[in-house]
């Protein structure tokens, strides 16, 4: 097989491999859930920002991944279990969302200025991180790399250029896929929305304790009590 084949050959099982983890599809329910109260320009800035931290946490961590966990004693349980309680915490939020007795006075009180106001960044927390480029993706994505960098089946200009397209064209999915969530937004309306919100939250925090159980039980696996 020539080298550009071996390109496509290692661009295809890196899509095979990450996608199913990084799960646009989930990411656009989620801002459907988030973003009830956002214009639709608000909307294709967040699912923008999200496309680019989504291709920038891959980068690092498939060439700088492994470097930085080792400096700061960070194992890949305890990214699975901090990234779960960052998903409960998320999920807990849209599931019991804050009482809103007042809204409508606010509302009326507001003034221009306040109007223009910056909506909520969830382009990196939860949309980029931990929701796409999550903790088996990025744990994926270091694992690969180490595995990686010890075949021979691939040049070495291959093993460099590769996993970037790779993730180039993961994050162009991840924005294609949340620019449609206007559509969906307008086909559903705002009861649908807050009822996704809910579905959403409670998804997030089972997600969020699965996690945990993962990392608890890689420790466990990998320390197994003395006889």
């Amino acid at each position: 097989m020539t080298e550009i084949g071996l390109l496509f050959k290692a661009i295809g099982l890196g899509l095979v491999i990450l996608l199913p983890l990084a799960n646009p599809l989930t990411t656009v329910a989620l801002l459907l859930g988030l973003s009830g109260n956002m214009t639709e320009q608000e909307r294709n800035h967040q699912s923008r920002m999200a496309s680019i931290y989504v291709f920038v946490i891959m980068v690092v961590t498939y060439y700088a991944g492994q470097v930085v966990m080792s400096t700061f004693g960070i194992s890949i349980p305890g990214l699975r279990i901090a990234g779960g309680l960052i998903v409960s915490f998320i999920g807990f939020r849209m599931l019991f969302p804050q009482p809103h007795a007042e809204e409508k006075t606010m509302v009326e009180n507001k003034t221009e200025e306040m109007k223009k106001q910056d909506s909520p960044n969830i382009a990196f927390v939860p949309l980029a991180m931990p929701s796409t480029a999550g903790p088996g993706t990025i744990a994926m994505i270091i694992s690969s790399a180490s595995a990686i960098k010890d075949g021979v089946e691939y040049p070495a200009w291959v093993i460099t250029v590769a996993p970037v397209i790779v993730f180039l064209l993961i994050s162009l999915i991840l924005w294609v896929s949340l620019r449609s969530s206007g559509a969906i937004m307008r086909m559903v309306g705002k009861s649908g929305i807050e009822a996704i919100s809910r579905v959403m939250g409670f998804l997030l925090v089972c997600m969020g304790v699965q996690f945990g159980i993962n990392g608890i039980l890689e420790i466990i696996s990998h320390y197994p009590p003395a006889a």
